[in-house]
């Protein structure tokens, strides 16, 4: 298969990320959650600049023409996303966590029509409703009440909130970001978004001395460094550049189902509405980006929105 090497390494990504939710979700009972953020960051951030200094060099035109673009997105897409995403795993579950960022490329289409004016078609919308009623489930767990109170956990909405801030980072970097190549723009964006976190880190306290934090807190944010953050970038961007983005985008849907059979290893409970929920997600995904054909009618169709 001419793109096997690519898709290898997408499906790598899929499973360093699905596991980084419930590594995230141990590491929380060490570190507090900028601290945690901060660390694998910082981390990250160091030896992408490093493959950056050796693989492309350092550009100073580029850098001056987005330097402002390139700090608004690491302090929402790095920083904004990170935060969320580390105090969101402290209330709520690392399936649920997963679930709701399986939502990501719905979100980014929405972003997409309403700040690039991209046009949505008939299967997006189609996508879009069946991932909302998927996410709807899995917070809820399928408990009228529960839908007729809105009392939904608060751990899920930051983390929604996160989401959010994940999906503006890649349209807004569409939008503004001009001239500059897919690993730079990560390394800048690393950068400032680790330095806000570690800023943020000094005004907060761990719950365990960092003398007493374990071997295998430290093997977490090491992982979630080297492997999510440094490997998984780089492979995505790759896989971006190689088979498009459309077609890379669909492994971001395996990352849901890649938390939950870990958890489920783990010993933690799936119940029967996360499974629809998930499945719901990862239809509606597929769906919108045009892998399910709902129609026999052009497929370019767009809809009226």
């Amino acid at each position: 298969m001419r793109h096997l090497k690519i898709y290898l390494m997408l499906i790598g990504f899929s499973i360093f990320t699905g596991a980084t939710f419930n590594l995230a979700k141990y590491t929380v009972g060490y570190f507090s959650p900028s601290s945690a953020a901060a660390w694998r960051f910082g981390l990250a951030a160091v030896v992408m600049l490093i493959i950056l200094i050796f693989s492309e060099g350092i550009k100073k035109s580029q850098l001056k023409k987005n330097a402002i673009s390139y700090i608004v997105l690491g302090i929402v897409g790095i920083f904004g996303f990170n935060a969320l995403f580390f105090v969101g795993l402290q209330y709520t579950s690392p399936v649920n966590g997963a679930l709701i960022m399986g939502l990501n490329p719905i979100l980014t289409t929405i972003f997409a029509r309403i700040i690039l004016k991209d046009s949505i078609t008939i299967k997006q919308v189609v996508g879009i409703l069946f991932a909302l009623i998927g996410v709807l489930l899995v917070i809820t767990h399928g408990s009228i009440e529960t839908i007729k109170t809105l009392s939904i956990s608060g751990g899920d909405s930051i983390i929604f909130a996160g989401n959010v801030c994940w999906a503006l980072y890649g349209v807004l970097g569409r939008r503004f970001i001009k001239d500059a190549t897919p690993l730079s723009t990560t390394t800048y964006t690393m950068i400032t978004g680790a330095v806000s976190l570690i800023v943020v880190s000094l005004f907060t306290s761990n719950p365990v001395s960092l003398p007493n934090i374990s071997i295998g807190a430290w093997g977490a944010i090491a992982f979630m460094a080297f492997f999510t953050s440094v490997l998984g970038y780089l492979w995505w961007n790759q896989g971006i550049k190689e088979i498009g983005a459309s077609k890379t985008s669909l492994f971001f849907n395996l990352v849901p189902v890649v938390t939950m059979i870990i958890s489920f290893v783990i010993g933690t409970p799936i119940t029967v509405f996360q499974i629809i929920g998930a499945m719901l997600v990862i239809v509606g995904v597929l769906t919108a980006s045009g892998a399910i054909i709902i129609s026999k009618r052009n497929t370019d169709e767009r809809a009226a929105i």
